[in-house]
């Protein structure tokens, strides 16, 4: 028997294990990814790796000089992100307030933070707070039509921070991000954000969809504003979207509704921390609006 014939007959070889680790760390890419709102080819470009490379990574295959440095750090008894540098490794007190916070609730991270931000002044004036109302969501929750109307109603100006960010940039947000890329646009959104802080006393802030995954800025808006998580379910976002003409950033994924959850799945942690959510799905403009009008006058004590 030939070696070509007895290779044809032995037994495939066993699919080799993914590493656990792998498969983790390509989940959080993947979250990473969506939270961003971004396509896998968009990342494959902006991080100059081919998309095939990244697919890899998702996936949990191949990367082996991962696993390498986490055996490194194992055997360093640290962790992994204290050999990479991370900022919470940086000095003793760095660590000893990680452990401290390592174990603990969501609410009791919650009050930990909010507590910070009181401690550090970043919280602002209070009942300037309460009356700056920002109004968070995916494209498509109603921010825009739902926001002047609440506007209109508590007497207050109404902003659409995108169309703010645009005028600071000079361009419009697409061409924000093709020219000057992700960080460049951050920017110019912490740049509006601060703006309308510092020049509104009382406002209606109708805020971009992805503002959330700046942690920097999401803090702001959640130290200097009531927000209000306006949700809908996938379906209805992607009608919503679709009815007005624009698809970003589904439209160069012929997998736009699994795009669209991944993304609002991505986000939602974030998008929960607001102060009051409003589910729109299931509800006309009008309906909408009367949930959000009582929800708000309610919160602030004001007559419904």
């Amino acid at each position: 028997m030939s070696s070509q014939e007895s290779a044809l007959m032995a037994p495939p070889e066993p699919e080799t294990k993914r590493s656990p680790f792998l498969e983790a760390l390509g989940e959080r890419v993947r979250t990473l990814r969506s939270r961003q709102g971004m396509t896998r080819r968009a990342v494959a470009l902006a991080a100059e790796v081919s998309e095939r490379h990244l697919a890899n990574l998702e996936y949990g295959t191949g990367n082996v000089s991962v696993l390498v440095l986490l055996q490194v750090a194992s055997a360093l008894q640290c962790s992994l992100a204290e050999l990479l540098g991370d900022v919470t490794t940086t000095s003793p007190e760095w660590l000893l307030i990680r452990e401290l916070l390592s174990k603990r609730s969501e609410a009791d991270l919650r009050r930990a933070r909010v507590q910070l931000s009181e401690m550090f002044g970043e919280g602002g004036n209070a009942q300037e707070r309460k009356n700056r109302i920002a109004l968070i969501g995916l494209r498509g929750a109603g921010k825009t039509s739902l926001g002047q109307r609440l506007a209109d109603d508590m007497g207050f100006p109404f902003i659409e921070l995108s169309r703010e960010i645009e005028q600071f940039a000079g361009c419009q947000i697409s061409e924000i991000h093709n020219l000057y890329g992700a960080n460049a646009y951050r920017r110019y959104e912490r740049r509006a954000l601060e703006e309308a802080i510092q020049i509104y006393p009382e406002v209606v802030i109708a805020t971009p969809g992805g503002l959330v995954s700046d942690s920097a800025n999401f803090n702001l808006l959640l130290s200097h504003c009531t927000t209000v998580w306006l949700q809908a379910d996938a379906a209805d976002h992607m009608g919503r979207v679709a009815a007005q003409g624009d698809m970003r950033p589904m439209a160069a994924s012929r997998e736009a509704m699994e795009d669209l959850k991944r993304i609002l799945e991505g986000r939602s942690a974030f998008y929960s921390k607001a102060d009051l959510a409003i589910n729109t799905s299931g509800r006309s403009e009008d309906q909408a609006f009367e949930a959000l009008r009582t929800s708000v006058r309610q919160h602030l004590t004001l007559p419904v």
